[in-house]
């Protein structure tokens, strides 16, 4: 049994498949027209050379040599083309010129000018026997050596990990370049190796096989097509599958050249053996040959980096199950470093409680700090939020880059701070909220677009969860503030039914309708308590109001210095109070309540002061981070003991309080959630920030006007 037609067989159907998928991924592509051309030409002459060992009559024969020479005419002109796109040299000026000579040679195959006639060879089946076209058709054949130096001289400029990856090409290219002249010797004339006179048998068959599977594995797994196709483990067991078979069909062919045929017993025979060893091997011994050092040339050949596309995808899937954002950057950071394989990445989120873009988890890790760069207007907002089409900015060194638009440069120079490659936004309704920047891979890897893709998936959903969970919290403080209403209402009603009676009691006495039981200090000591359950009262109900605040356009500064004139008025220590604004400052505010939220704070801090100590009250633009409003700062500041940290977290919990100084002194636990509440229905936020024996600053950011809320409906996971 000769096995030699199989192998240009095994060839054909290889070359179509992949040729076919590669153009199939992205047909509008010129780089994917020519990788069809190349795989449809390299087929032609495979599905020729399997006629030219099985035909049996002349004329069959010098059809099938005509036919074999379409595929090698133009396939010659596609593999130099496909080396030079490879490379990044445009050269389709000059190109076309080169397909209308090999057009032309085509005409010529119809006649004898090319191919003349055929000859049969023996075990090496039928050859053509060139004409005088033929002979000029060896000037362009020359380029398949041409592109060889093309790629070589590629690689010089590239970075080591990239050169590994265009290795693989490379020697597949010279494998085809190399056995494709063997086989072209004899319709030259020349039947024998030179020197050694061993009769030249057709090899480029089997080139043909190896440089289908390797070249089609580089293209769709090394992207230098920018083929986005992710392949399956399957498919990379039918890949190495492919291979091996690969290996056996050369071995045996190369036993048959130099021993004679196989009769059909001993082929299958020996084929059977060889795929039941090898799933035996695989399956039961995987570390039969040598485990890790074997492998590691396993990944050099084919590389193993097909199954993290599917942890990637399972990972973006299953994000919007996450409503808790520590969880949610923890698997992340697992991603990042585990599939994706980043020697860096940065993770940048606007924090709506202090105004300001912070670097919120970073590998390798950094404190969280604010990003100031980032604010509005400026040159990334503007790069993403003009156009959803730009789903990343490239800020890596390559030539793409150097070609950049000028708002895309400054928009890179705008990120300087971080050595990153690129930078992915996180945006809700083209507003941007933060950024995902990722640095290099380990071993210098290059990012490829299948990675640019995922990423891109990926932060596209994170978006939607990280504006989830913002939303979420401001849901929960908007629940907690109405539980404690309804908590201040029931309160409020029963401290009013207890109080009632004592009241009238207490204003019958006054009025003149003693008893000997009711002495001049108890009825002190009752009005006092009454008049302070009353203010409790008054301060809880509060909380039960519905209140819709009355906004209108008014000046802050003006309204911080009456508060702090109120507070100089009517303070009981000695302690300074300042005012700090920028000037005139509009607000959209209700002043009422405004102006209860700095008369509590004030209160508060002076409460909290040492005699000859300071309180502070600073007014201050923040850096614009959104596009429609700006926002303010206001801080209270005071010198006194400071707030324990245990304590810190619960002070604005309703009905807790550290004033526990008799009834005078004694504090209701509702003056800093008022507070919270009215900023909130100013639509901002209040924080405290406090160290013992220092003192205490709350801190109030507020719009200078209010948008109507737009909550977006989140997509199931299903």
């Amino acid at each position: 049994m000769n096995i030699a037609p199989y192998i240009p067989l095994a060839g054909f159907f290889v070359n179509i498949f992949f040729a076919l998928f590669v153009y199939s991924r992205a047909p509008h592509l010129p780089a994917n027209r020519v990788y069809l051309l190349l795989g449809i030409s390299i087929a032609v002459w495979n599905a020729g050379s399997y006629h030219l060992f099985i035909v049996s009559n002349h004329d069959d024969a010098l059809f099938w040599a005509r036919f074999l020479q379409f595929g090698c005419i133009f396939g010659v002109v596609a593999f130099f083309h496909l080396s030079l796109i490879v490379a990044g040299i445009s050269s389709w000026r000059w190109m076309r010129w080169l397909y209308l000579l090999e057009l032309g040679l085509a005409l010529t195959n119809f006649t004898p000018l090319f191919i003349k006639d055929v000859r049969y060879l023996g075990h090496s089946g039928w050859y053509a026997v060139a004409g005088p076209a033929f002979h000029v058709f060896n000037v362009p054949f020359s380029l398949m050596f041409g592109s060889i130096f093309v790629l070589l001289k590629k690689m010089r400029t590239m970075p080591r990990m990239q050169r590994r990856r265009l290795i693989p090409l490379l020697c597949s290219q010279a494998l085809l370049a190399v056995l494709g002249t063997n086989d072209v010797l004899p319709i030259n004339g020349i039947d024998e190796y030179p020197i050694i006179h061993v009769k030249v048998y057709p090899w480029g068959s089997l080139a043909a096989v190896f440089y289908g599977i390797i070249t089609a594995y580089s293209v769709i797994q090394h992207e230098l097509l920018n083929i986005q196709a992710g392949l399956s483990r399957y498919a990379a067991l039918f890949i190495r599958f492919a291979f091996m078979v690969s290996i056996m069909l050369g071995l045996m062919l190369g036993v048959q050249a130099a021993f004679g045929s196989f009769d059909r017993g001993s082929f299958i025979a020996a084929f059977s053996v060889f795929v039941i060893s090898a799933v035996t091997a695989t399956l039961l011994f995987p570390r039969l040959f040598g485990g890790k050092g074997l492998e590691n040339w396993e990944h050099r050949i084919l590389g193993d980096r097909f199954e993290y596309q599917d942890r990637i995808r399972a990972f973006t899937e299953s994000v919007v199950w996450h409503n808790d954002i520590n969880p949610l950057t923890d698997g992340l950071h697992e991603l990042f470093t585990g599939a994706f394989r980043f020697q860096r990445y940065w993770l940048i989120l606007r924090d709506d409680t202090l105004r300001a873009f912070m670097l919120t988890r970073a590998y390798p890790e950094e404190p969280l700090s604010a990003v100031p760069e980032l604010k509005v207007p400026s040159p990334v907002f503007t790069f993403f939020e003009t156009n959803e089409d730009h789903q990343w900015l490239n800020l890596g060194k390559d030539q793409q880059v150097r070609r950049a638009r000028p708002l895309e440069r400054q928009a890179r120079e705008q990120l300087t701070r971080f050595p990153a490659e690129f930078a992915f936004p996180l945006r809700w309704e083209n507003e941007l909220f933060g950024l995902i920047l990722v640095g290099n891979k380990l071993d210098e890897e290059p990012i490829t677009n299948t990675d640019l893709t995922l990423l891109t998936d990926l932060t596209r959903r994170l978006s939607l969860v990280f504006n989830q969970i913002r939303l979420k919290d401001e849901v929960l403080r908007t629940q907690e503030l109405e539980l404690l209403g309804r908590m201040s209402r029931g309160m409020a009603h029963d401290l009013n039914n207890l109080l009632t009676p004592i009241w009238t009691l207490l204003q019958l006495a006054s009025e003149g309708h003693t008893d000997e039981r009711f002495d001049e200090e108890l009825l002190a000591v009752a009005l006092r308590n009454t008049q302070t359950v009353r203010a409790y009262i008054k301060e809880a109900l509060f909380f039960s109001e519905h209140l819709r605040p009355d906004l209108q356009l008014g000046r802050l500064d003006m309204l911080i210095a009456q508060a702090v004139e109120l507070a100089r008025t009517n303070r009981k220590k000695d302690v300074q109070i300042t005012a700090l604004t920028p000037g005139e400052v509009l607000v959209e505010m209700d002043e009422v309540l405004l102006q209860r939220l700095l008369g509590n704070l004030i209160s508060n801090a002076i409460d909290a002061s040492q005699p000859g100590t300071e309180v502070r009250v600073e007014l201050e633009r923040l850096v614009k981070t959104e596009a429609a409003r700006d926002w303010l700062r206001v801080r209270v500041i005071d010198q006194g003991e400071g707030i324990p940290k245990e304590n810190l977290e619960r002070v604005m919990t309703p009905y807790f309080t550290t004033k526990n100084r008799g009834d005078e002194g004694r504090g209701f636990g509702l003056g800093l959630s008022i507070c919270r509440k009215i900023a909130a229905l100013h639509g901002g936020q209040l924080t405290i920030r406090s160290q013992l024996k220092k003192g205490t600053t709350v801190q109030i950011d507020l719009p200078t006007r209010q948008n109507k809320p737009n909550h977006p409906v989140i997509a199931s996971a299903a």
